[in-house]
C-alpha cells in the first residue's frame, strides 16, 4: 500500500476526527480489498450491531 499517511497529528479535531473514519476506511479496505465482496456481505452486518462489532 501506498504511503499515504505521513503523520497522525492535525491542526483540529475535527480533522482528527476525519483521519479517524478514513483510517477506518482504509482498514476495511485492507482487510477485504474486493469491493463486490463487501457490498455482498454488508447487508449481513448492517442491521445487527452484535455481527457489526464481530466483523
Amino acid at each position: 500500500m501506498a504511503d499515504w499517511l505521513p503523520s497522525l497529528m492535525t491542526a483540529t479535531p475535527q480533522e482528527g476526527y476525519d483521519l479517524a473514519v478514513k483510517m477506518a476506511r482504509v482498514a476495511i479496505k485492507m482487510t477485504q480489498p474486493d469491493a463486490e465482496v463487501r457490498d455482498r456481505l454488508r447487508p449481513g452486518y448492517a442491521e445487527d450491531a452484535d455481527a457489526l462489532i464481530a466483523s
